[in-house]
């Protein structure tokens, strides 16, 4: 089993109380304090897990520099006091960036029984589809 340490614990609830701060501040209507709030605590609670060097690897790569650029731009757009405009550039960021994981995060929710049984429902297996990227024979290898 993987060893978690102490400041990777504590990169976990930063990370947990970012996403919660941009759920309320999406939730309240695009508050743009809660919504900065909320991405600095995730970059840092990010930075805490994976250890700052990655993270700077992660995010630097020459291959992610278009996703890099909007999600780090969106963040300044919502710093800047425009919100919603920030927030829709700081998602399409987040999804170049995070396309390669939502394959595995896919097919692990798949295996979880309830999620499982829900993402093989008819019309939400069409859209887990394009999601994760998977074939036919992926797919009804994962989700049966």
């Amino acid at each position: 089993m993987i060893e978690v340490t102490d400041l990777q614990k504590i990169g976990i609830g930063l990370a947990g109380f970012g996403v919660s701060f941009l759920f309320l501040g999406v939730l309240f209507l695009f508050d743009k304090g809660l919504l900065a709030i909320g991405n600095l605590l995730f970059l840092s609670g990010l930075a805490c897990v994976i250890g700052v060097q990655r993270t700077f690897r992660f995010f630097f790569q020459r291959h992610k520099v278009k996703g890099t650029t909007a999600f780090f731009g969106g963040i300044f757009v919502v710093l800047l006091g425009f919100p919603m405009i920030g927030m829709v550039i700081e998602l399409y960021g987040f999804f170049v960036l995070f396309s390669g994981f939502f394959p595995v995060a896919i097919n692990f929710l798949g295996r979880v029984p309830i999620f499982g049984s829900i993402l093989n429902a008819p019309f939400i297996h069409k859209i887990v589809q394009k999601l994760g990227g998977d074939t036919n024979r992926t797919t009804e290898s994962t989700f049966t």
